[in-house]
């Protein structure tokens, strides 16, 4: 899938005209790859996209990476193991004097820049590109259609293919994995696998707990189709639900519900999580509810925008993020369902299809 980096790169250097910023600095992070199409491997050795408003974007790299850039709509200059890359860079922003830096450049890297180019203004890069990625255009919502369908796919398999009752969680986690890049994505980024008294816990570590008989399992996992993420909770029962388990997996059921249907263009984002947690407050579980209702998703699986109080973001077409309220019993279990939907023109289009029922499992 090729996405229009250059249109995406006079978009952010509109941008910078718009917030006064002369140069920006991306390094690591998923940044990157959204307006080059290119990666950087995490390491000792820099590199960053030099971006000025009224120049040609300079990617500077290790000469070694430089076999891993495709044609790309800007100037790439490689950098051999005895030249100094930040000095290169620092050349790039001469007459700089605001400049937005990657969230996720290294410190090391941010320090020195610092200390070179004193009298700059430094500003974090989100600034601006956030306002260019939490609005997805047609490509990124099929991609991100096709992870989310990958792993309704892995979900409708699980009742028929992965046996829970005897097994650890660790090893339930792994299954998942499995059937994630089963399912055609490239990477499965994580599988959080929760059972029992683990499951109140919303980022439980797969451990090495047995799932046995009667207990609920919190199935939180996704990865990656072609560089855009799918997340997806469903929750499990081994054997028969006692009456306790219907009655809060059917709250949870019922706020993912009305935070699905708070969608809408113009709305607050702090409404959508206002929705669901009122379903949960009414049932008498509001403190058992204890993490945000979603949080934006594409590069990254969490980015903006988020449904938190407090957030009067009003949405708009082609926002993408969660819907995921949870009801969490300490000592006893967990239960959270999560969609990943858009904000269409109308109302919500949800990208998981699977069933959101308590499935029982053996």
């Amino acid at each position: 899938m090729a996405f229009d980096y250059a249109g995406r790169i006079k978009r952010l250097q509109a941008a910078m005209d718009q917030f006064a910023v002369d140069a920006l600095l991306l390094s690591v992070g998923a940044d990157l790859p959204y307006f080059t199409g290119y990666e950087a491997m995490a390491s000792e050795r820099l590199t960053v996209l030099v971006v000025r408003r009224d120049h040609e974007p300079v990617l500077l790299l290790p000469e070694l990476e430089a076999p891993r850039v495709a044609d790309v709509p800007f100037e790439v200059q490689p950098w051999g193991e005895l030249a100094d890359p930040l000095t290169m860079a620092a050349e790039l922003l001469a007459g700089s004097s605001t400049v937005a830096v990657g969230d996720h450049m290294w410190s090391a890297f941010l320090i020195r820049f610092q200390a070179s180019l004193p009298h700059v203004d430094w500003r974090p890069a989100s600034e601006l590109t956030r306002e260019l990625r939490m609005r997805k255009d047609s490509q990124e919502i099929e991609a991100l259609r096709q992870a989310a369908h990958g792993v309704d796919r892995v979900m409708a398999r699980i009742p028929r293919e992965v046996r829970f009752g005897g097994r650890s969680e660790r090893q339930v986690s792994h299954d998942l994995m499995e059937l994630t890049l089963e399912e055609g994505h490239q990477v499965a980024g994580f599988g959080i696998v929760g059972c029992g008294p683990n499951g109140a816990s919303p980022h439980h570590d797969a451990g090495d707990r047995v799932i046995g008989e009667g207990d609920v399992v919190v199935c939180d996992f996704g990865g990656r189709w072609n560089g855009y993420h799918s997340d997806s909770t469903r929750t499990f029962v081994i054997g028969d639900p006692t009456p306790d388990q219907i009655e809060v997996h059917s709250i949870v059921e019922a706020a993912n519900a009305a935070g699905r249907a708070a969608v809408a263009p113009g709305v607050a984002c702090q409404e959508i999580d206002r929705a669901a947690r009122s379903v949960i407050e009414e049932a008498g579980f509001g403190e058992k509810f204890i993490h945000r209702t979603g949080h934006g998703i594409g590069l990254e699986v969490h980015e903006h925008p988020y449904m938190v109080e407090g957030n009067e973001l009003p949405l708009e077409p082609g926002m993408t993020f969660s819907v995921e309220p949870g009801i969490y019993l300490p000592g006893r279990f967990g239960v959270r369902i999560e969609d990943i939907v858009v904000c269409g023109e109308t109302g919500a289009d949800t990208l998981n299809e699977s069933v959101r029922d308590l499935v029982s499992v053996e």
